[in-house]
């Protein structure tokens, strides 16, 4: 069987306890942090980001007779899934930016749907604790339903957390 001291070659043991007390476990829980067309910043729990790709925009395939929220549909491993601008979805007025060599997209999943969020810019992963988040104060009536809270943030404005299963499963995309 392994010992510490196979992994840490050359530390004493007194230096290895002293290694393991110097990381400190993470508090809350991981999620991704990105911005929309209007330099909103929204977060997703990690675990409902199914993954983040980035895809030229002729690799979207536009499809007729849609909802214009909807920018058209992508191949993930084998797997046809729409990608729908998530800033307009929320109600925000200017459209992602399709004008550029690669849109980033977040592929969301619950219960084996899949739908992909085409975002502006991909954040970063951030350990977030859920037990500080207050009530979203200054969200508009179309995002209402698909904020869980938000946190506030010293050096930003308060970063919203969306209810991916509500995006997700949301009749709005349908309109």
């Amino acid at each position: 069987m392994a010992g510490k001291q196979d992994f840490f070659p050359g530390i004493s043991q007194d230096q290895t306890n002293d290694f393991e007390q110097g990381l400190e476990a993470p508090e809350g829980e991981l999620h991704l942090r990105f911005f929309v067309a209007s330099g909103i910043e929204f977060a997703l729990p990690a675990i409902g980001v199914s993954q983040v790709l980035e895809y030229a925009p002729d690799r979207i395939n536009p499809m007729p007779n849609v909802s214009p929220l909807l920018l058209g549909t992508v191949n993930i491993r084998g797997r046809v899934v729409w990608v729908g601008d998530l800033g307009q979805f929320l109600g925000e007025a200017p459209p992602v930016n399709t004008d550029r060599s690669e849109v980033s997209i977040i592929a969301i999943e619950d219960q084996g749907m899949m739908l992909g969020l085409a975002v502006e810019q991909i954040g970063v992963m951030a350990w977030l604790d859920s037990g500080q988040l207050v009530a979203s104060r200054n969200g508009s009536d179309s995002m209402a339903p698909f904020i869980k809270g938000e946190w506030v943030m010293e050096e930003s404005e308060p970063l919203k957390l969306l209810d991916q299963v509500n995006i997700l499963r949301s009749a709005r995309w349908a309109s």
